[in-house]
């Protein structure tokens, strides 16, 4: 369980939001809504312990993320505006360095399946600065193939992304929720798993 206690975020003198309560349980996809400048990053940001609130609380499980600390961020994956790839290194090498430091030591055969599944087989040996925009986008979206991390928050994860690499993320993040896992997610594009049954968060209204 997420959940967002009496939440209040600004930038600068600006008041995004306040007051703000939600309960995210197991199983279930939050689509986080608004327009721009409503504090959708913000509210993001702030659910991984990456922009501090005004006021209220976030907990996990029932305990402040705060006093939970990296036992949190083990539980806990994060994909933002930026790729957080290194260019010089191949889409392999990027792999093995963020799954070692999310404590996973995995073989060289997942990893290469990992990419081929996310759709670069034939490009998993070439630095990332070498790639097309969409395609260094599949090397960082490769880590969900990989996450064992029950808590997904993804900030405009579809953005540069193809018809068939958009079809297999969602799909990925269909088979998270349906294994239990979390997802909390903004996106400016409609697909359909958004305009299906999911929960909605509306800031700005």
């Amino acid at each position: 369980m997420l959940e967002v206690v009496q939440l209040e975020c600004r930038r600068g003198d600006r008041l995004l939001f306040s007051a703000l309560d939600v309960e995210v349980g197991s199983g279930t996809l939050l689509h986080v809504r608004g327009r721009n400048g409503s504090g959708k990053t913000t509210l993001l940001r702030a659910l991984c312990g990456l922009f501090t609130p005004e006021r209220g609380e976030i907990r996990w499980r029932g305990t402040s993320i705060t006093a939970l600390g990296d036992d949190y961020h083990r539980d806990l994956l994060y994909f933002g505006h930026l790729n957080g790839i290194k260019g010089d290194l191949t889409g392999v090498e990027n792999l093995r360095v963020t799954t070692t430091l999310d404590g996973e030591r995995l073989d060289e055969q997942t990893l290469w399946a990992a990419l081929a599944r996310i759709g670069l087989q034939g490009f998993e040996d070439l630095p990332t600065r070498m790639l097309s925009q969409g395609q260094k986008k599949r090397v960082a979206l490769a880590r969900l193939v990989l996450s064992r991390a029950p808590l997904w928050v993804l900030d405009e994860p579809f953005t540069a992304l193809d018809t068939t690499a958009v079809a297999l993320l969602e799909t990925l993040i269909a088979e998270h929720v349906a294994d239990g896992g979390i997802v909390v997610l903004t996106t400016h594009q409609d697909v359909p798993l958004t305009s299906g049954q999911v929960a909605r968060l509306d800031l700005g209204s």
